[in-house]
């Protein structure tokens, strides 16, 4: 060896370094921009891209494309996985191409960030991970069970101070979730108050409104009011119209948010691209009953006259969303009874009761609450409106969904396939969406609105989070009689320039971690 090379020997640990640690090759590469794809090499040093294009020098790893397309790793802006650390693999995010996800969604949260992020390092989680801090989380902290009233000045400085303190250590915004108990009893002024706090770091406004039915425009006023007395940034929850009574009206909501947007507001929305939500099954109750203890409600089923105002409620729900039993609601989770899982409400009724009646059904809804509750998945939306919705520029792709174990429960199939489901149904089949801009709303368009930095894009200086994947073959077998199956056609996943799915196979590298505002 001449003297240079033993030299360089040396001091490297090798005979020669590479220039990169892993190159890209042969690839299709959707940069994130919604601009046309270029073929192209991407190259990787130290979990950042480097270089684009026509890139030439060596590697001490290459991955040769095949021509499949190279892609931002997607970014889901909308889950609920505040058990990532039980599952710190989380396959089914990875196998749809998702590389970073936002929880605390819908108000609930972890309240003490800077604890979770640690438990997160110690985890040696898969995938970027970043949190919203949830303002029914932080209500139920700060007031303690009683919840159908207004916070005294006590009880909201220190949900201010919670919220103050989750953005210091660094959570990229404020959720509410004003269907569910506590949100639900917040008043419009009290959500001002904590909006404020996270407009003050920059943070996002993320809601899952108080309405998604024929009312949704009265929750559209309250999340616009919000962010014009507010100035902070909001984002639209799941957009969706539950209940037939809704339908057909997707045109008039976008219509109401574009007028906001063109008053100066900045405003988005995300949406999964299934006709069926999923939540927990108590929200086929008041919410007057919800509150308190679990006692407290066992306590008023046990009330003749109680129990009959619960169920008079119940009647008028259904009514204002035309429905005549529960036979849209299928259980997805009940710890209880495991042997509802996958059963509508009425056949969970035939098995619990001999019968489903209409009497029935509401029976067994009140038994299973009484029991613990289970989540469920409601067939309420039509296929009309998610695609008008979907068309929306500014719509961001998210599924809502969780780290999901194999086998585990009857949970929505959302979590296995959303991202493949709009590439292989809306983009593919169904030609609703370019594939540059399927791309970009779940790559760049999530990163500029929840401020993820040097995230969403393949270009230099960039994060190295990339997707490969087969647009002839990705595709999401997961349906809801049977979800528990990976997305396909999704070959390599890197994450912070750490392969860990690498042709179509889990690898052990787990090179993700918290993501904190701005960082």
């Amino acid at each position: 060896m001449n003297p240079g090379l033993f030299l360089a020997f040396l001091l490297t640990g090798s005979a020669l370094a590479a220039d990169f640690d892993l190159l890209i090759t042969n690839a299709q590469i959707a940069d994130g921009s919604g601009g046309p794809l270029a073929h192209g090499s991407i190259a990787v040093k130290a979990g950042r891209i480097v270089a684009v294009g026509q890139v030439k020098g060596s590697a001490d790893a290459v991955i040769d494309a095949g021509g499949k397309v190279a892609a931002p790793g997607f970014i889901d802006v909308h889950t609920h996985s505040e058990d990532i650390c039980l599952i710190p693999a989380a396959e089914n995010f990875l196998r749809m191409g998702v590389t970073t996800i936002i929880t605390g969604n819908c108000g609930h949260s972890r309240t003490d960030v800077a604890r979770f992020f640690q438990e997160i390092e110690e985890s040696k989680v898969s995938l970027n991970v970043a949190t919203l801090i949830g303002h029914g989380s932080v209500r139920e902290q700060g007031m303690g069970g009683s919840f159908i009233r207004a916070p005294n000045a006590e009880q909201l400085a220190a949900m201010k101070g919670l919220v103050d303190q989750a953005m210091k250590d660094g959570a990229v915004g404020l959720s509410t979730g004003l269907i569910y108990v506590p949100g639900s009893f917040a008043k419009t002024d009290e959500l001002v108050a904590l909006a404020k706090v996270a407009a003050a770091y920059d943070g996002i406004y993320v809601s899952h409104m108080r309405y998604e039915t024929v009312r949704i425009f009265e929750a559209l006023d309250e999340i616009i009011r919000i962010a014009k007395e507010t100035n902070i940034r909001a984002e639209v929850s799941h957009i969706k119209l539950s209940g037939p009574t809704a339908w057909g009206k997707a045109n008039e909501v976008l219509a109401v948010l574009d007028k906001a947007r063109a008053d100066g507001l900045k405003i988005t929305q995300d949406q999964y691209a299934y006709t069926a939500s999923s939540t927990g099954l108590r929200q086929t109750l008041p919410d007057s009953a919800l509150e308190g203890e679990p006692a407290d409600f066992v306590a008023r089923i046990s009330d003749p006259q109680k129990k009959a105002s619960i169920i008079s409620s119940m009647a008028k729900m259904r009514d204002r969303q035309g429905r005549k039993d529960y036979s849209y609601a299928v259980i997805a989770r009940c710890k209880a009874d495991p042997s509802l899982n996958g059963k509508t409400i009425p056949e969970a009724a035939k098995v619990r009761r001999g019968s489903d009646t209409l009497d029935d059904q509401i029976e067994v809804i009140l038994e299973i609450e009484a029991q613990g509750g289970a989540s469920a998945i409601f067939h309420g939306m039509n296929e009309e409106d998610l695609q008008g919705f979907l068309k929306h520029p500014l719509t961001i792709i998210a599924s809502d969904g969780g780290p999901r174990r194999l086998g585990e429960d009857m949970p929505h199939p959302r979590s296995y396939g959303n991202n493949a489901r709009v590439l292989a149904r809306y983009v593919r089949e169904l030609k609703l969406l370019t594939l540059s801009e399927a791309v970009r709303r779940m790559t760049s368009l999530p990163a500029q609105t929840f401020r993820l930095k040097d995230r969403g894009m393949i270009q230099a200086g960039a994060h190295a989070d990339i997707v490969i994947f087969d647009p002839e073959k990705v595709t999401d077998p997961a349906t809801f009689s049977d979800p528990h199956h990976y997305a396909e056609g999704v070959d390599h996943v890197i994450v912070n320039g750490g392969v860990t799915i690498r042709d179509g196979k889990l690898t052990e590298m787990r090179s993700g971690g918290p993501l904190r505002m701005g960082r």
